[in-house]
C-alpha cells in the first residue's frame, strides 16, 4: 500500500492556492479542470518533494475546488486520505470480513471508498491498470455518503 494525497475542498480556489505555493512554500504539480463534473484538482508537493512527486512516489495535497459551492461546514472541506494497493478487490474483501463497510464498492475494478470509525472518507486505488469488473463488486449499491 502506497500513501498518495490528502484531499481538502476549497472555496477559493486563487486562495487557496496563494496560501499554499505563496505563502506555505508547496509547489503546483499538476491541474485538472473537469468541465462536465464542474470542478478543478490542483495537486501540491513539499519543494523537496517535487522530484519524487514527479515520478508519482510522494505524497501530495489535492485542493479540490467545486465551481458551485464556496462554503463547507462541519469539516466538509477535509476530503479523504487516499491509498494506492495492488489488489482493490482483496483489499476490499478483507476489509469487509474485518467488519468495514464498503461505501463505494470497486465496481469499475479502479477504485473504492471507506470510512474509518471516526468517519474519516479514505479512497482505495489500483495499481496500474483496472481490474476487470468482477462480482460481487459490480451489482454492490453505494452504501452511505463516502
Amino acid at each position: 500500500m502506497r500513501y498518495l494525497h490528502t484531499m481538502i475542498r476549497v472555496g477559493n480556489l486563487e486562495a487557496a492556492t496563494d496560501f499554499f505555493c505563496n505563502k506555505l512554500g508547496l509547489v503546483e504539480m499538476s491541474r485538472y479542470d473537469n468541465e462536465g463534473g464542474r470542478f478543478t484538482l490542483v495537486f501540491l508537493a513539499a519543494p523537496e518533494d517535487v522530484e519524487l512527486a514527479r515520478a508519482k512516489k510522494a505524497p501530495m495535497v489535492e485542493l479540490t475546488y467545486n465551481w458551485d459551492e464556496h462554503e463547507y461546514n462541519g469539516g466538509r472541506n477535509f476530503g479523504h486520505l487516499a491509498y494506492r494497493v495492488t489488489d482493490i478487490y482483496a483489499t476490499c474483501q478483507k476489509l469487509m470480513d474485518g467488519g468495514v463497510t464498503i461505501n463505494r464498492p470497486p465496481r469499475d475494478g479502479h477504485m473504492a471508498f471507506v470510512r474509518s470509525p471516526d468517519g474519516i472518507s479514505i479512497e482505495l486505488l489500483q495499481e496500474g491498470d483496472r481490474l476487470a469488473p468482477q462480482e460481487p463488486w459490480v451489482s454492490m449499491p453505494n452504501i452511505g455518503s463516502w
